[in-house]
């Protein structure tokens, strides 16, 4: 379990999932599906669905599905509100990764939701500070009109010191 853990939030980094194989020309890499397609924007999303069997994004329909990313120190010591400012712009970007491949951008997302650890090792802070930290970070990625959101508490995620799981939806009518 901890080796997908630490896959999950290493994957997190779009410039280190470049560097894997294979080439970044082969990418982003289409799968027909039911409805759409499995896109993978860049190498290092590859071994996730070819090992632990999840797609970083789907399609279906006018929809498009990112799959929940994992903001945390990943073993970092600092883990106060201004150092979780950088692990969320980190999941922010590999999911502004996910879609691009899709020719999207943040203005298309209608739906995110969070889940929060708020009480957890990889947090040092209220969650009142994880909650404003979060959201300034979103509104550095996505301005008005404001998406809908769900934030929901939990008592951990697949990472061991993960502080939040941000998952979207963008509505994407097919042209």
């Amino acid at each position: 379990m901890f080796k997908l853990a630490a896959l999950a939030i290493a994957l997190l980094t779009p410039a280190a999932a470049q560097a894997q194989s294979p080439a970044p020309t082969d990418y982003p890499k289409r799968i027909p599906a039911p409805g759409g397609e499995v896109v993978i924007p860049v190498p290092g999303f590859q071994r996730a669905y070819d090992d632990y069997r999840y797609a970083p994004s789907r399609r279906a329909g006018d929809f498009v599905y990112i799959s929940g990313v994992v903001a945390g120190p990943n073993g970092a010591a600092d883990r106060g509100p201004e150092a979780f400012k950088g692990y969320a712009r980190r999941a922010f970007k590999a999911i502004e990764a996910n879609l691009k491949a899709h020719g999207l951008t943040f203005a298309d997302v209608v739906m995110v939701n969070t889940f929060h650890v708020w009480d957890g090792p990889g947090f040092k802070g209220t969650r009142d500070e994880q909650f404003a930290a979060l959201s300034a970070v979103k509104d550095e990625f996505m301005g008005p009109p404001h998406p809908a959101w769900t934030a929901v508490g939990t008592t951990g995620l697949l990472a061991d010191d993960g502080v939040v799981e941000i998952q979207m939806i963008a509505y994407a009518p097919r042209k």
